[in-house]
C-alpha cells in the first residue's frame, strides 16, 4: 500500500468582499501549503465497495470527506472499482487548516490514477468544488490567490517562510461564523498584481475572537513575539499563526509557549507535494 500526503493550508489573509444571491460569500484570499500533513493510503478493490478503515471518532463514515470524494468520483465516472482507504489524521479538525478538503483532494487525485480515469486537473477541480470551496486549491497544486467562493485561482510565488501554528482546543463552525450579523462583508477588493499579503487581514477573526476568547488570547500572544512578519488566523479558525523568516525563530517561539497553549512549527511549501502526480 502506497501512502500519500494531504497537506494543511494557511490563509495568509482572507477578505469577505460581498455575498451572492444564493448566500455564498465572495472572498479574496491567499492559500499557502504547509509541510504538515495527514497521510492517506489506498488499496484497489475489484468490486464497487468503498471502505474507510480508520474512521474519525464522532464522524460517521458516510460524512467523511475521503469517502464522499471516492463515492462522487465513482458515481460521475461510471466505473465499478472500489477502494480501501486508510487515513492517518494529524491536521486538527475545525481549525481552518483545510484538513478535510485536503484529504478529499488527495483522494480524487490518487483514485483518478488508481482507477485509470485520466481526468484532467481542471475536471477534478470542478468535481472537488461539489465537496467544498477549499477542495479545488489542493487539486490545483499551487500556492494561490483565490477569488469567488475560493475556486477562481491564480498561482502565486511566495517567499520561503516558517510558521508557528497554534491550535486552540475549540472546533469552530464555519457556517456559524459566516452567518454572523457581526461579519463585515464589504471589504474593498484588491487586484493581483500588485498587492501586499502583509497588509491584509482575516475578516472572520473579529467574529471568531468574540465567540471564542481562547482564540483571541492565542492571537494576542503571537502578536507580542519578535521577528514575526505576519500574525493572523487561518480560514474561519480556530488555528492562528505567526510567520518567521527561518526555522530557528519559529522553534524559539514554540519553546516560549505558555502552559495551556499548544501548537507546531511547519515550513511553508513552494507547491503541493502532489503537484506533479
Amino acid at each position: 500500500m502506497q501512502t500519500f500526503p494531504s497537506p494543511a493550508k494557511l490563509n495568509l489573509f482572507l477578505h469577505v468582499v460581498g455575498r451572492r444571491e444564493d448566500g455564498y460569500h465572495l472572498l479574496q484570499t491567499v492559500f499557502r501549503f504547509l509541510d504538515f500533513s495527514d497521510q492517506l493510503g489506498f488499496v484497489l478493490r475489484n468490486d464497487s465497495v468503498i471502505k474507510l478503515h480508520t474512521p474519525i471518532p464522532g464522524v460517521p463514515e458516510e460524512n467523511d470527506l475521503c469517502v464522499r470524494a471516492a463515492k462522487l468520483l465513482q458515481q460521475k465516472s461510471h466505473q465499478s472499482f472500489g477502494v480501501e482507504i486508510f487515513l492517518e489524521k494529524r491536521i486538527p479538525m475545525g481549525g481552518g487548516l483545510g484538513g478535510g478538503s485536503s484529504d478529499a483532494a488527495t483522494t480524487l487525485l490518487v483514485l483518478n490514477r488508481l482507477w485509470g480515469l485520466n481526468w484532467t486537473r481542471a475536471h477534478l477541480m470542478e468535481l472537488g468544488l461539489e465537496l467544498g470551496a477549499d477542495v479545488p486549491v489542493f487539486i490545483y497544486g499551487e500556492n494561490a490567490f483565490a477569488e469567488g467562493v475560493g475556486e477562481k485561482l491564480s498561482a502565486i510565488a511566495l517567499p520561503p517562510a516558517w510558521y508557528l501554528v497554534l491550535t486552540p482546543p475549540v472546533h469552530v463552525s464555519t457556517g456559524q461564523i459566516f452567518s454572523s450579523r457581526e461579519l463585515t462583508r464589504n471589504t474593498n477588493p484588491i487586484k493581483i498584481p500588485p498587492f501586499s499579503i502583509w497588509q491584509g487581514r482575516n475578516d472572520l477573526a473579529p467574529v471568531v475572537c468574540q465567540m471564542y476568547p481562547v482564540v483571541a488570547r492565542c492571537l494576542e500572544w503571537l502578536k507580542q513575539l519578535s521577528n514575526t512578519t505576519l500574525v493572523a488566523m487561518s480560514g474561519s479558525g480556530a488555528c492562528v499563526f505567526a510567520e518567521f523568516a527561518n526555522e530557528l525563530s519559529a522553534q524559539n517561539a514554540l519553546r516560549q509557549l505558555p502552559d495551556g497553549m499548544s501548537g507546531f512549527v511547519a515550513k511553508g511549501l513552494a507547491c503541493h507535494p502532489l503537484r506533479n502526480f
